[in-house]
């Protein structure tokens, strides 16, 4: 079988695989300044043969295709290949030698999987009736996010359909999953500055205090999500930081900052959430005597994996991965770009979970210790192929009527 084929060449480029992705973990560039990953990128796409490739996507992004010899849809894979600005602290041989970056979710991984998807598959082109598409996307982790601007710039445009997958730690290796519908939260960000009036913490009567106010907003903005909200939608808000003063004990401080999130899924809701918490804020700070001053950034939208391509991907994954689970995830509260291209083609965003206990790969993402086991690299990589398999190879004579639905696209 092709497949089988396929999967080879993923298993005897590994070794590869793993050197590509700690290289790049080595070398982590935050977003919108990954100059040398991107010269990396390209001259591993040169080197294994391809010559169509584009550069500066979106501002940043870059794209290479495979074209096969017959006329076909054209599928795309996007991997992202940003790193954060976390101080590293695995302690592993490759750790990153840039002080204050690490890759600390994953899209090394991400990245070292796609170019090893491209190696393998450019010796069979003959064999493909389509078109795969190639993309690799820069500043996932920061707004306003390059998935945007490369959709922006007509990446998706000759795509019939498109592709994502992450990988999970700590989750244990050896399960593929996917979720239908909403699967990720559009993830948005407040700041609320309320200014009362400072003076001496001995005579509070003559004092506007901002940090009992701000102390009361943090408790009655929860009310947002358990009164205010249909309690058959999820929300969540949460005040990550309250800072007042100077921390001097016998100051009563003029002004206070909340800064925190509020993720949800429907449309309504996120609406909802925003016009409350600004028009909640000015409320009870006038009623203290004080004034807010809010300010509401949007995040990316939420994820809404549609349902007739996850369910093809789950069908291809249970016929194909010999040996690996494939499972319904609940849907996550993070944030995720790649929903600006499953708002602009169909598709769908999976999860390669990545832990293991054993070797100590037990924390989450974002975290300074984060770390994936590797043997996912190839798990990534053969449900990548798998698709391929599945859109653009042509079946036998006598599954032609099978043939002519499997290779197109199922629009939502």
């Amino acid at each position: 079988m092709f497949l089988n084929q396929l999967n080879k060449e993923l298993e005897a480029n590994f070794s590869e695989t793993v050197d590509w992705r700690r290289h790049l973990h080595e070398h982590p560039e935050p977003s919108f300044e990954e100059y040398q990953t991107r010269r990396f990128i390209v001259q591993r796409l040169k080197e294994c043969g391809y010559q169509d490739i584009q550069e500066e996507v979106g501002g940043g992004g870059i794209v290479a295709y495979l074209r096969g010899e017959a006329e076909g849809p054209t599928i795309g894979f996007r991997a992202d290949f940003d790193a954060l600005r976390i101080q590293e602290e695995t302690g592993l041989p490759f750790a990153s030698q840039n002080p204050g970056v690490m890759h600390a979710c994953g899209h090394d991984g991400h990245t070292a999987i796609l170019l090893s998807v491209a190696k393998a598959l450019l010796p069979y082109k003959d064999k493909l009736a389509g078109t795969v598409k190639f993309i690799f996307q820069h500043a996932e982790e920061v707004l306003p996010g390059g998935g945007h601007a490369m959709v922006k710039d007509g990446v998706l445009d000759d795509v019939d359909a498109v592709y994502g997958l992450h990988l999970r730690s700590p989750l244990e290796y050896g399960t593929v999953s996917y979720c239908p519908g909403y699967a990720m939260a559009a993830p948005d960000f407040f700041r609320i500055t309320v200014q009362g009036k400072g003076g001496h913490a001995a005579h509070p009567d003559t004092t506007v205090d901002s940090v009992v106010v701000a102390s009361y907003l943090v408790n009655q903005l929860q009310s947002l999500v358990s009164r205010q909200k249909d309690p058959k939608q999820s929300a969540v808000l949460t005040v990550s930081s309250l800072r007042a003063g100077d921390g001097a004990h016998n100051v009563i401080a003029d002004k206070a900052e909340l800064r925190g999130t509020v993720r949800t899924f429907d449309a309504g809701v996120r609406n909802m959430m925003e016009d409350k918490l600004t028009t909640l804020s000015q409320t009870i700070c006038e009623a203290h005597g004080a004034s807010a001053e809010v300010t509401y950034e949007r995040g990316y939208p939420a994820l809404y994996n549609p349902i007739e391509e996850t369910e093809r991907i789950k069908d291809i994954f249970e016929q194909q991965l010999t040996g690996i689970l494939v499972e319904q995830t609940p849907m996550r509260m993070g944030g995720e770009d790649f929903a600006y291209f499953l708002q602009k083609k169909p598709g769908s965003y999976f999860f390669i979970h990545s832990g293991n206990k054993e070797k100590g790969i037990v924390y989450p993402h974002h975290h300074p210790k984060f770390d994936f086991d590797e043997r996912a690299l190839l798990l990534g990589a053969k449900c990548f192929v798998a698709i391929v398999d599945d859109y653009l190879v042509p079946k036998p004579s006598s599954l032609v009527e099978a043939s002519s639905e499997a290779v197109k696209p199922h629009h939502s």
